[in-house]
């Protein structure tokens, strides 16, 4: 029987070019992915969307992909990875075997962003510094505090290759709540980074005991550049299962 492949899905910002490190690693494990770029991220030539915009975008190249798949999403993109698993629980093509949160937003059905840091305690981060509202409804980064934020374990040269192609984020992102908690279903896990400065790690616990296994990584909000042999070790382990 064939392995599931990865399905990696970016957060907020960012396009499928934040795997690279992680991709190379898992490539030397013989492991498969595929990295998606939401509509208006990375290389897409596609206009801005919504969260649902995105999940429906996620699930087709799911789809495409067929056989069984490994949702794996990093911050905002564990919104996107539960509304796209959502959409396919209808499709015969492909099914999900598993799904992983990466310092991600793991919701429950109804729940935004927005609304679940609402009821938290102490929500501020040091990304909220770097987001700059724009009158055409997207936020963008601050580049020196956006550094600081999402990359504060990586190199200087990591940084100064990232920034540049960091790309508007749709606000109502933010505020569209999930149609269901497919977490319940599918077998989960979530990877808490210890060192993030972007979603509070206190946070990501709350949503960690949400899922049926927690890994813990001591680092910044992306594990997939700073601690790429780390995360591959989590991923592989999710594969071979």
């Amino acid at each position: 029987m064939a392995s599931p492949v990865l399905l990696l899905v970016h957060g907020a910002w960012h396009g499928a070019w934040c795997w690279a490190p992680l991709q190379a690693e898992l490539d030397s494990r013989g492991i498969a992915s595929h990295a998606v770029d939401m509509p208006g991220h990375g290389a897409s030539p596609l206009p801005l969307t919504d969260m649902y915009g995105d999940a429906r975008a996620v699930a087709d190249a799911a789809t495409a992909v067929g056989g069984s798949v490994i949702l794996v999403g990093h911050s905002y993109g564990g919104v996107v990875i539960s509304e796209a698993a959502h959409l396919l629980a209808g499709r015969d093509e492909v099914s999900v075997a598993h799904m992983v949160y990466v310092a991600a937003f793991c919701l429950d059905a109804g729940e935004s962003t927005g609304s679940f840091l609402a009821s938290q305690e102490d929500r501020t981060t040091l990304l909220n510094s770097a987001m700059i509202p724009r009158d055409d409804g997207t936020v963008v980064l601050e580049p020196a505090t956006a550094a600081r934020a999402l990359y504060n374990c990586m190199t200087d040269r990591q940084i100064e290759a990232a920034l540049p192609r960091l790309t508007p984020q749709p606000r109502i992102t933010l505020g569209q709540p999930v149609s269901s908690s497919p977490w319940r279903e599918i077998p989960s896990t979530y990877v808490v980074c210890e060192q993030d400065l972007s979603v509070n790690p206190v946070h990501q616990r709350v949503m960690a005991a949400r899922c049926g296994d927690v890994r813990s990584l001591d680092t910044d909000h992306s594990p997939f550049a700073s601690m790429p042999t780390q995360t591959a070790d989590i991923l592989e382990g999710i594969v071979r299962r």
